[in-house]
């Protein structure tokens, strides 16, 4: 069996606005297309694909959930310099709900909170401990 990570699927009551946090805060490419007669917006980062899905009142949608919870608790994505990418990320006023840390030898890590309160990891591996 060969498996390669393809998707994170978003559902957002913001299609836009969270396309333009990716793209702003990440480096995200959106990408626009049309899908069955409507927009669609897709971002492609870090080698994989981010699908964006619009939730409107009345769709049956739950609210966001507040972390910690069970099931998907967040996503991570592999940086060069998590210090800087902290600083960078700072400046542009990112959340952060982990600061930069190192929980064991060779990995440096923090957290910062995305659009709907998605929690994402951003991490430095040292090539010695992997």
């Amino acid at each position: 069996m060969n498996i390669v990570w393809d998707h994170i699927h978003l559902r957002t009551p913001d299609v836009e606005a969270t396309a333009q946090w990716f793209e702003r805060m990440l480096g995200g490419e959106i990408l626009r297309s049309t899908q069955q007669g409507a927009p669609r917006v897709d971002i492609k980062l870090g080698g994989a694909m981010i699908f964006l899905a619009p939730v409107k009142a009345g769709d049956g949608v739950n609210p966001p959930p507040v972390t910690p919870y069970q099931g998907l608790d967040h996503f991570g994505f592999h940086v060069t310099d998590v210090d800087k990418v902290a600083a960078d990320l700072k400046a542009k006023g990112v959340e952060f709900t982990m600061e930069p840390n190192v929980p064991r030898p060779g990995i440096k890590i923090c957290f910062i909170r995305g659009p709907q309160g998605i929690s994402i990891e951003l991490l430095e591996r040292d090539p010695k401990y992997v």
